[in-house]
Parts: structure tokens; C-alpha cells; sequence
């Protein structure tokens, strides 16, 4: 008897560790937006050399007496995987080193993911989660935001030029990593190609990217006016203003790229008709939708990217209106909308690249 009450008192030791494990998980982001923020990444880079903690206190232009403090923050950025640390002799000090991770967090990266950490971890969008169950009992309001503040994420983008900047930047991050794998490792999708619109394509990212490696295509980038406001464009881009409800610019092909997860089943199917009809009049023979979205319950995922996969689910549903679907969903909204073939390539890590064609 007793050797079961200890069974079970271990067990519930361990189901109290993973409660509390995933109540101060929020702990890891907040951790993550002070590193960024405090410019830890950067400041070891410019270092050009393992940093040690009284160097680095020193070089953040931290008070000494808050460099114990420090040592307890990068303390938990290195368990978690953000920094490593090296000793720079046998008996000498522990020294910062910067990883694979820590280095898409350098503000001079491309690939920086800086902007995008610091739009999600915004307090706007922060408070919403703290709503989540009153929103279940809500039948009014279609999001948690919108039901914080009162309108919804892209009327508030429009009308917060901060939220706005730090949205747009964002996407932008998250567009230059993106882009520089599709344009350099998968290149094929292009082929044929002679017009191609990126539907909410913000401030052009992708779509200059793909403009620059394929000169012969002519790319639009279409977004809401506010977005695409005063935005440069080089050659063989150009910039339409719009709502793509309304209608999309004729082109061959349409890219979607992180933009059906943000919205309901009926609002996909209406996007995905206005391509339908926008690639009816286009002038090339090759006529397809290219897709970059996450498909889920994707074989070739480990766990921590169903983990995330399923933590955006949830971001769609609480920000967005949206959603994260398998395959099953994905073919449903195709056939709904009209269109015949379809192929999912699962090469963009969390995301697949999905291409589309007309029947």
C-alpha cells in the first residue's frame, strides 16, 4: 500500500512539473524579446570573439549590479538554446558564443527573425490570449482581439501605423529567409512563368526576390493601399493597391504566400476563385496557384514543429479568424473553389510549398 501511495505521489510530482513547465513557458519569449531587444546577439557578434559575462555587462552598458542578473538571463537562453557557452581555458571563465539560432536574431541577417519576434510578442497582441476564455463564451465577437479591441487585426493594422510598421516588418523577416530557399532551391515552380501577382505580398519582399532571379517574369505586388503606400519597386515589379475579395490583377500565376491560414474556409475559397479568375486572364499557357502554408499532420515533421504548427493553429484562431489545415482540408478548399491537380512539397520546414492548377 504504501509503495502505491509513493507510485503515486511520484506521479503527481511529475504531472506537477509538467503543469508548471508549461505555465512559465512564456517565460522562454519574454527572455527571447529581452535578448533582442538588449541587442545580446549583435553585441557578441561585433565582439568578434567568445564574451564573457563581465564583458558583455560591460559592452550592453548594463549596471555591474545587475550582472548577476544577466548571468541568470543567458543563463536560460543557453538551456534553451538560443546562445551556447565555451570555456576560454581550462580553469579560465564561461564565455558566450553565438549558434545557428542566435545568429537569425543579428539585426544585419537577411534572415532575421528579430522583427517578427518583436511584432508577435507586442503587447497588442499579447493581451488578447489573456481573453481566451471569455471568448468561448462569446458568441458575438469572431476573434479574441477583436473582441479586446474592438476591431479586427487588419482594420487595427490599418489604423495603429505601429502595429502596422511592426507587422509589416515582420512579415518581411519571415518573407527574405523564405524566399531566398523557394528562389534558390526551388526555382522549378517558376518555370513557364511569365507574370506572376503576390497576393498580400506587404512590402514586396518575395516578390522582388523572384523578380530579381527570374527577369523575364513580371511581378505585381498586391496588398491593401496602406500597405504598399509609397513603396519602391525595381524593374520588373510593379505595385497594384487592392482587396483581394474584391479582385486580383491578371497574371499566369498567383502566390499565396502565409496568407489562406488567416482566414475561415468560405473566405479561402473566395480568395482562391478571385485567383481562378485573375489567371483566366492571364497571357501565358503555364497557370497554376503557389501556395506557401503549412500543411498539417505532415509526415515529415518532428515533434517541435507539430508543436508549433499547432501553437499557430491556435495563433489563427485567436488573431485571425483563420486556421492551419491537413491535407484533406487543403483538397477540400481546391476542389471548392474549382480547381483540379494539386501537388504539396514538404520543403519549407513548418511550411510546404503548395502548387494549384486550374481545371
Amino acid at each position: 500500500m504504501d509503495m502505491m501511495n509513493g507510485e503515486k505521489g511520484s506521479e503527481q510530482l511529475q504531472a506537477q512539473a509538467h503543469i508548471w513547465n508549461h505555465m512559465f513557458n512564456f517565460i522562454n519569449s519574454m527572455c527571447l524579446k529581452c535578448a533582442i531587444q538588449l541587442g545580446i546577439a549583435d553585441t557578441i557578434h561585433h565582439h568578434g570573439q567568445p564574451m564573457t559575462l563581465d564583458v558583455l555587462v560591460s559592452a550592453l552598458q548594463i549596471h555591474p549590479s545587475r550582472a548577476h542578473c544577466v548571468d541568470r538571463l543567458m543563463r536560460i537562453l543557453v538551456h534553451s538554446g538560443f546562445f551556447e557557452q565555451k570555456k576560454l581555458a581550462p580553469d579560465g571563465p564561461y564565455a558566450y558564443v553565438l549558434n545557428h539560432v542566435s545568429e537569425l536574431l543579428l539585426k544585419d541577417n537577411p534572415s532575421s527573425v528579430s522583427p517578427f519576434a518583436l511584432s508577435m510578442l507586442d503587447p497588442l497582441l499579447i493581451n488578447p490570449w489573456h481573453n481566451l476564455s471569455a471568448w468561448f463564451h462569446n458568441h458575438i465577437d469572431p476573434t479574441p482581439f477583436e473582441m479586446v479591441q474592438g476591431m479586427s487585426f487588419w482594420r487595427c493594422a490599418g489604423q495603429e501605423p505601429r502595429l502596422n510598421r511592426l507587422f509589416n516588418d515582420g512579415m518581411a523577416s519571415d518573407a527574405r529567409l523564405v524566399a531566398n530557399v523557394v528562389v534558390h532551391e526551388h526555382k522549378g515552380v517558376f518555370e513557364g512563368i511569365t507574370s506572376l501577382v503576390d497576393v498580400g505580398g506587404g512590402t514586396g519582399t518575395t516578390a522582388k526576390a523572384i523578380a530579381s532571379s527570374f527577369p523575364h517574369m513580371e511581378c505585381t505586388i498586391f496588398d491593401l493601399p496602406h500597405v504598399v503606400a509609397n513603396l519602391e519597386v525595381s524593374k520588373n515589379v510593379r505595385c497594384v493597391p487592392g482587396d483581394m475579395f474584391e479582385a486580383i490583377p491578371p497574371a499566369d500565376a498567383i502566390l499565396l504566400k502565409w496568407i489562406l491560414h488567416d482566414w475561415s474556409d468560405e473566405d479561402s475559397v473566395m480568395i482562391l476563385k478571385r485567383c481562378k479568375e485573375a489567371m483566366s486572364k492571364g497571357k501565358g499557357k503555364n497557370k497554376k496557384v503557389i501556395i506557401i502554408d503549412m500543411v498539417m499532420e505532415n509526415q515529415k515533421s518532428d515533434k517541435e514543429m507539430i508543436e508549433t504548427q499547432l501553437f499557430y493553429d491556435m495563433l489563427m484562431m485567436t488573431l485571425a479568424s483563420g486556421r492551419e489545415r491537413n491535407e484533406t482540408e487543403w483538397a477540400k478548399l481546391f476542389v471548392t473553389a474549382g480547381f483540379g491537380d494539386y501537388k504539396i512539397s514538404p520543403v519549407l520546414g513548418l511550411r510546404s510549398l503548395i502548387e494549384v492548377y486550374p481545371l
